[in-house]
């Protein structure tokens, strides 16, 4: 398949934003490698164009996201500066597409994590804190009809997201029993616990680690890692508000406007 042709499908939907159809619906033998090759061909345009990677988001760490996409792994895509919403600052909906909101743990490096032999204790040496967060994902694919390889290519089908206030040392966390409420305009739509992160968010860290180090990439100090999303994520639209309640650790919430 022509990578570049697709990345460039996927970057002017973005820019425009609007919806396009399956890339692997137009490109049946498209692989897990040629959606990271996209990947990153865009987001290397985005850091010639000025933009700087602030981290990496992880997707598809809960046994049900993972058995709908029939896959048994997770994902990732790259977080970029204008991607990130300070605490208190609005979402734009005008600036999306078709945007979810889910709640999860951030990660925040004291040092560089390189693969591929990082382990859960490796994860816990490197990160200074972690804070309550949300992830706001957007496809670029219509009505979020996706495979894997979709979602990859369109990095991971990142957005923005919100990081919280409350930092956090990690030695302080119960990283499997740590529970999240999560509500929508004032009511609860989800509650769930850590544990529904590989059982520890801090193994979806590792596994990250691990894999960039196929693409020569490693998790650099200072990062922020999005380790994935504790509850299912819950649509979008103006004058929705959303605030996720992590015992122990803070709220974090957002507002769309």
């Amino acid at each position: 398949m022509d990578l570049q042709k697709a990345a460039d499908v996927l970057c002017e939907a973005e820019k425009a934003r609007k919806q396009i159809g399956m890339l692997s619906q137009e490109n049946p033998d498209m692989t897990v490698d040629n959606a990271y090759a996209i990947q990153l061909k865009n987001i290397a345009k985005r850091v010639a164009n000025g933009e700087k990677v602030i981290g990496m988001k992880i997707g598809l760490t809960s046994v049900g996201m993972q058995k709908l996409l029939g896959v048994d792994v997770p994902d990732y895509g790259h977080l970029m500066d204008n991607m990130l919403l300070l605490e208190g600052q609005p979402c734009h909906t005008a600036e999306l597409i078709q945007p979810k909101v889910e709640g999860e743990l951030a990660f925040c490096l004291r040092k560089t994590l390189r693969g591929p032999a990082v382990t859960i204790a490796d994860v816990y040496e490197a990160t200074s804190y972690v804070v309550p967060a949300l992830e706001i994902v957007d496809s670029r694919i219509k009505d979020w009809k996706i495979k894997l390889v979709d979602t990859i290519a369109d990095n991971g089908s990142s957005a923005r997201l919100v990081v919280g206030s409350g930092m956090t040392p990690i030695e302080q966390v119960d990283m499997r029993l740590t529970g999240m409420v999560f509500e929508k305009n004032g009511v609860m739509v989800n509650t769930g616990t850590t544990a529904e992160v590989w059982g520890n968010p801090a193994a979806a860290v590792a596994w990250l680690a691990n894999s960039l180090a196929t693409y020569n990439i490693e998790l650099k100090e200072g990062s922020i890692i999005l380790a994935g999303a504790l509850t299912a994520a819950q649509p979008a639209q103006a004058g929705d508000s959303f605030m996720a309640h992590f015992y122990g650790l803070g709220t974090v919430g957002v507002k769309f406007i």
